[in-house]
C-alpha cells in the first residue's frame, strides 16, 4: 500500500492566529509534526496542506513538501479531499492534525496496519485514558463501538448516560487522527451534512449517516496537541523531557 501524510494547516486560526509558525524550543509547530509523521517507515510522502503563504515558506524552508490549498476549506478533511484529487498515485491517506508537535510515527503505524483488513474503509485511533474531567469536557469527544470495533457513535457528551452504571462503562476519548482509503475520500467528498453533524459539531457523523463505517482502533500513545496559548507551556516542558 502507498501511503502519503496530509498535514492540513491554517494560520487564522481563531483561537490562536499564527499557531503553525510559533517556536518550540528550536522549531517551528509545523516543522515538528512533519519531522514526526516523516519518522515513519510506513509513510511514502508527507505533504502539508496550507492557504497561507507564510507557511509555504517555512515549510520549504527546512526542504518539507508543501502544497498551496483553496482559502475556501472549512475543514482539514476539505483540504485532504483537494490534495486526493491531484495525487492519484496513492492508496491510503492519513489526516495528521496540525497543532500535534509531539505525533508519534506509532500512532499512525497503527492506523495504517488496520488497513491489512481489506474492509477497512476509514479508520481513527481512541484512548481508554479519559479522566472524569474528560468526561465532562464538551472539547473531549467520546466514542461508542460495536462488537468488530466499529464506531456507533461519536458525542461531545457522555455516550453512554452512566446514571445506571455507576461509571463502570469502559468509555472511550477519541483522538483525531483519521485515515482513509481513497475511494473513500472520493466518496465522502460530496456527502451533504446532516442535522447530527451539525448537532456535535463532528464531521464524522456526515460520514456515518451517509454510510460509512469507521474502524476505531485503540492506542495507549496519546500527545497534546495545541490549540490556545496556554497549551505551549505543557509542550514545551515534554519537549525538555525528551532532549
Amino acid at each position: 500500500m502507498k501511503v502519503i501524510g496530509v498535514i492540513p494547516s491554517r494560520y487564522d486560526s481563531s483561537r490562536f492566529p499564527g499557531k503553525p509558525l510559533i517556536d518550540l524550543d528550536g522549531k517551528s509547530m509545523i516543522r515538528r509534526v512533519y519531522e514526526g509523521v516523516a519518522c515513519s517507515k510506513k509513510i511514502h510522502e508527507v505533504i502539508v496542506a496550507t492557504d497561507d503563504q507564510r507557511i509555504v515558506e517555512e515549510v520549504e524552508s527546512f526542504g518539507g513538501n508543501v502544497v498551496m490549498t483553496s482559502t475556501n476549506h472549512n475543514s482539514g478533511t476539505e483540504r485532504c479531499i483537494e490534495i486526493a484529487n491531484n495525487y492519484e498515485d496513492f492508496d491510503i491517506l492519513i489526516n495528521i492534525q496540525g497543532d500535534e508537535p509531539l505525533v508519534e510515527a506509532r500512532q499512525i503505524e497503527q492506523l495504517i496496519d488496520s488497513f491489512e483488513d481489506s474492509s477497512v474503509q476509514i479508520a481513527t485511533l481512541a484512548s481508554k485514558n479519559i479522566s472524569t474531567q474528560d468526561l465532562s469536557n464538551l472539547n473531549r469527544v467520546k466514542v461508542v463501538l460495536d462488537s468488530s470495533e466499529y464506531a456507533l457513535f461519536f458525542s461531545r457528551s457522555i455516550v453512554p448516560n452512566n446514571s445506571k452504571l455507576g461509571n463502570q462503562y469502559s468509555y472511550l476519548k477519541h483522538i483525531g487522527l483519521y485515515a482513509f482509503r481513497k475511494t473513500a475520500l472520493h466518496r465522502i467528498s460530496s456527502m451533504t451534512s446532516c442535522e447530527l453533524e451539525r448537532a456535535e459539531s463532528l464531521e464524522q457523523l456526515r460520514w456515518m449517516f451517509h454510510g460509512e463505517k469507521i474502524k476505531v482502533v485503540e492506542t495507549h500513545i496519546e500527545t497534546p496537541n495545541i490549540d490556545v496559548p496556554d497549551d505551549v507551556e505543557k509542550v514545551l516542558r515534554l519537549l525538555k523531557k525528551s532532549d
